[in-house]
């Protein structure tokens, strides 16, 4: 057993190699070749054995980072639609446009012209915070696998994906899993560049940091939740609203630690209308009560 484990985990870590040869440049898909010498495995076996570690297909890895950040293109810069195309690789605007009505239901000029398709969130009235659907509640401690990411926060995917070959490989992924991503800069105040974000997985006790995968614990936090529905594109609104709108008059005060995403769903089997994120903010305790 012992054996068959450490070759498993020596398949996630060369497969991983592979996941970051089609994420390195999404517009230039590797060649099989290249992604099979990536992993060191033989072309004639390579698809199955990326199939079974990450559960999905190379091309399906590979539409999913062009239209992730095809989206954020559309709705964060409003790009025109040849021009996303073009950067994201499609042979022609027709194609992007067939692609990305496929898989978020509507035309990217549409998409973009809209704001996007997830939820809209309420106009504030302070006097009356109550009628915003925020939850606060108090987080457990949780143990975290974590990658980290630097850059563009819609390109932390691909952290997310080298995670889930690590996890999978090692037989971590249960239905109580919960995946978490910390973010620790503001992306409009801070270069695109040198944000940093950790792409993180709750893992029990005894599981060993490797392969760029390092452990940490979350300490128990006190949250203001907010559940978005729709693409992780659009995000950004929630965050906007929060520290906008809902923050100022909640009588609330941020604690010292990075915002939180956790994905309540899965965006492999489902169409991005339908994503659910919980968008967390650390609150200090509340006052008169003791820290969490």
């Amino acid at each position: 057993m012992a054996a068959k484990l450490l070759t498993r985990q020596d398949y996630g870590r060369r497969i991983a190699r592979a996941i970051a040869l089609i994420a390195a440049d999404p517009a230039r898909p590797p060649s099989l070749e290249a992604m099979a010498e990536a992993a060191a495995f033989s072309p004639f076996h390579f698809h199955r054995i990326y199939r079974e570690i990450t559960g999905e297909t190379p091309a399906e890895t590979l539409a999913r980072e062009r239209l992730s950040r095809a989206a954020a293109m559309l709705v964060r810069e409003g790009m025109a639609v040849a021009a996303v195309a073009k950067r994201c690789g499609y042979g022609s605007a027709a194609a992007f446009t067939r692609a990305f009505r496929a898989g978020y239901g509507v035309a990217p000029g549409a998409y973009r012209d809209s704001g996007g398709i997830g939820q809209r969130l309420p106009q504030p009235r302070l006097e009356n915070s109550d009628m915003f659907e925020i939850a606060i509640r108090d987080e457990p401690p949780l143990r975290l696998a974590s990658v980290a990411h630097r850059g563009a926060y819609q390109g932390i995917g691909t952290a997310f994906d080298r995670l889930k070959a690590w996890a999978r490989a090692r037989g971590l992924e249960t239905p109580g899993t919960r995946w978490i991503a910390l973010y620790h800069d503001d992306p409009s105040s801070v270069a695109e560049r040198d944000l940093r974000a950790e792409a993180g997985i709750t893992v029990p006790e005894g599981v060993e940091a490797s392969e760029g995968v390092t452990l940490h614990t979350l300490p128990p936090t006190r949250m203001a939740v907010l559940v978005f529905r729709g693409p992780y594109a659009e995000l950004e609104r929630a965050y906007r609203w929060l520290y906008r709108d809902w923050l100022p008059g909640s009588g609330e005060e941020p604690a010292d630690q990075p915002a939180r995403e956790e994905y309540l769903n899965d965006c492999r089997s489902l169409p991005p209308a339908e994503w659910q994120t919980a968008v967390m903010l650390p609150l200090r305790p509340s006052p008169g009560g003791a820290a969490p």
